[in-house]
């Protein structure tokens, strides 16, 4: 009969598994990720390459990014992947954040090196303002000036000279004359004769000047030896606070000199944005 001429089937045969279209009988999975990978990475390189600043992200991302796209593309010629498309849109994509890194470079060095050179520009100005014009006098006539040779720039002044800034700062040290200090001041050492100095700076500029940075150093003697400042009751406080516009004010220093010194330099910095001025004063 014709119901045994069919073979029996086994009860333990399994039915078979469809496959999907990535997954095709003896051969493996397919390897999608580097194109995957190189999509993402290349659009975010390309996006951080819209900003300068960023030009270094934008390079890192889109180095990464070419690589893994060209691995990607090679997978999918040889069958190993199928996303072919994707991985040759992610290698465009890193050669446009390649190309905006390279730009955005470009554009960040030339804003820092435009930045550096106002900022020695502004420097080089305000060095320029602070230095003194030499062999000025305060409180004598145009005719008094005329008549007296100019000194440079380098040159110490004389006791009365002024040294006048060009924002219009204008310094003054008068003579040395003899101080005798008190058995409570400091700064003084038995067997040195000591000498107070006034040292006067009248703002005639249009700016408000700070003086709280003045400095006042001494030097005694033709070796120049340190002159220590005297701290006493009436000499030593230092200028402090602002003068304003059309101002001056005067404060008296003292200074610890050798018995035998013949002379006392006395060197004023109005702060470290102006040049200092001595004046040699005879003792």
């Amino acid at each position: 009969m014709s119901q045994f001429t069919q073979p029996p089937q086994s009860p333990y045969s399994q039915p078979q598994q469809p496959y999907g279209p990535d997954h095709t009988p003896g051969m493996r999975p397919a390897r999608n990720g580097l194109g995957i990978a190189a999509l993402i990475l290349g659009l975010i390189g390309a996006v951080s390459g819209l900003i300068p600043l960023l030009f270094w992200l934008a390079g890192i991302l889109g180095t990464i990014a070419l690589i893994l796209g060209l691995v990607g593309r090679g997978r999918a010629k040889r069958g190993e992947a199928t996303n072919k498309n994707m991985a040759t849109f992610g290698t465009v994509l890193a050669l446009i954040a390649l190309i905006m890194s390279v730009v955005g470079a470009v554009i960040t060095f030339k804003a820092v090196d435009d930045a550096v050179d106002d900022l020695n520009k502004s420097v080089s100005d305000t060095t320029a303002s602070a230095k003194p014009k030499a062999g000025g006098e305060k409180g004598k006539s145009g005719d008094d000036k005329a008549g007296k040779e100019e000194k440079p720039t380098g040159e110490a002044l004389e006791a009365g000279d002024s040294a006048v800034y060009d924002d219009d700062l204008t310094v003054t040290v008068g003579d040395a004359t003899k101080y005798s200090p008190t058995e409570y001041a400091a700064g003084h050492t038995k067997g040195n004769k000591a000498y107070q100095v006034a040292v006067v700076i009248e703002n005639a500029g249009k700016e408000k000047f700070d003086a709280a940075l003045v400095t006042v150093e001494g030097r005694a003697g033709e070796d120049g030896v340190d002159a220590e400042q005297i701290f006493d009751d009436k000499v030593g406080t230092g200028f402090t606070g602002t003068i304003l516009p059309g101002k001056k004010v005067t404060v008296l220093y003292a200074f610890d000199a050798p018995a035998d010194a013949k002379n006392l330099t006395v060197e004023v910095g109005p702060n470290f944005t102006y040049d200092s001025t001595q004046w040699d004063l005879g003792l």
